[in-house]
């Protein structure tokens, strides 16, 4: 009965860890969607100040030819 009384305790540990997982991964997707949407808004309205990192980057070193 005692084996079984573990298995139930490391079960409910099991599923409550996994929720935990659940919860944290929701969060960062919400995260990273609300960065996506911020970043296309400032893009479509030109008033970030950060708008210039959309530029390629300059290259400062010459081609060895």
């Amino acid at each position: 009965m005692f084996e079984y009384e573990l298995q139930q305790i490391r079960s409910a540990e099991l599923i409550r860890e996994a929720q935990n997982h659940r919860l944290a991964k929701e969060a960062v997707s919400v995260r990273r969607a609300a960065r996506r949407a911020a970043a296309f808004r400032s893009a479509h309205e030109g008033t970030d100040e950060r708008a210039h990192r959309n530029r390629l980057r300059r290259n400062w070193f010459a081609r060895a030819v």
